[in-house]
C-alpha cells in the first residue's frame, strides 16, 4: 500500500468492505492455552491507527508464549454507548479504533508493551496514520491505574526526547468504556492475509532507552 493512494478511497474501502468472512475463524491459539495456565494477568490499551494492523504486529511479536494472553479490537475514548465501526469511523463518536491486550507481566513488562507501541506506529502525526486520518485513527495510550499512568508518561518522555526529537501527539489517559469491536474485526488480517494494512504499521529501529 502506498502512501500516495488517495485518502477517499482508502476510506471507502474501508467502510464498504464485507461485514463477514468466510474465513474459519481461529478458535484455539498458542494465546488462549498460555491464558489458561497463567496465574497472573494484567491489561493494556492502547490506539495506534486502524486496528486490524496493531492487533496484527502485537501478536506477531507477543504471542506465542511471549507474554500476550489475549488481544481484542473494539473501541475506547468516546462519548457514544455501543458505537458500531461506521459510527466511530464517521468521527463523530470520539473513540479511538484500539486493542485491548491480557498479558503476563512475568513474561512480558507493561514498560516493554509501551516502548513496542511507539516503535510499530508513527506518534508525531496527529489524529492520523498513514492516509487514515480522523480522530478514530489517533495514538493513544488508554492507562489502566496510577502505575500504569506513571510508566506511560515516563516512556512517552523519553521516546519524544530519545526518539522522535519532538513532541509527540500520544494521549496518555485514564480507561474509559470499552466497547469490543465486531467480531468480523476479531482476527482480521489472520482471517484476510490480503486485507488492508496501515503503511505506516512497521517496526521501527531504535537505540535502548536511557535507564
Amino acid at each position: 500500500m502506498s502512501f500516495a493512494a488517495p485518502i477517499a478511497s482508502t476510506l471507502f474501502s474501508r467502510l464498504f468492505r464485507p461485514f463477514s468472512t468466510s474465513s474459519p475463524i481461529l478458535s484455539v491459539t498458542p494465546e488462549s492455552q498460555a491464558r489458561n495456565m497463567s496465574t497472573t494477568t494484567e491489561k493494556a490499551t492502547v490506539a495506534a491507527g486502524c486496528f486490524w494492523g496493531v492487533e496484527h504486529l502485537f501478536r506477531k511479536h507477543f504471542g506465542n508464549g511471549k507474554g500476550l494472553l489475549d488481544a481484542k479490537v473494539g473501541y475506547c475514548g468516546g462519548q457514544t454507548s455501543s458505537p458500531s465501526y461506521r459510527a466511530v469511523c464517521s468521527g463523530d463518536t470520539g473513540h479511538a479504533e484500539a486493542l485491548q491486550i491480557s498479558f503476563d507481566p512475568s513474561v512480558v513488562t507493561y514498560r516493554q508493551l509501551l516502548e513496542f507501541f511507539y516503535r510499530m506506529h508513527d506518534a508525531t502525526t496527529m489524529n492520523r496514520q498513514g492516509p487514515d486520518v480522523g480522530t478514530q485513527y489517533r495514538s493513544a495510550i488508554f492507562t489502566h491505574g496510577e502505575e500504569q499512568q506513571k510508566v506511560a508518561e515516563e516512556v512517552t518522555d523519553k521516546v519524544s526526547k530519545e526518539w522522535f526529537k519532538q513532541p509527540v501527539s500520544t494521549q496518555v489517559l485514564p480507561a474509559g468504556q470499552w466497547w469490543d469491536a465486531e467480531e468480523y474485526h476479531q482476527l482480521y488480517l489472520n482471517k484476510n492475509p490480503a486485507g488492508y494494512e496501515c503503511p505506516a504499521h512497521f517496526v521501527r529501529t531504535f537505540p535502548p532507552l536511557s535507564e
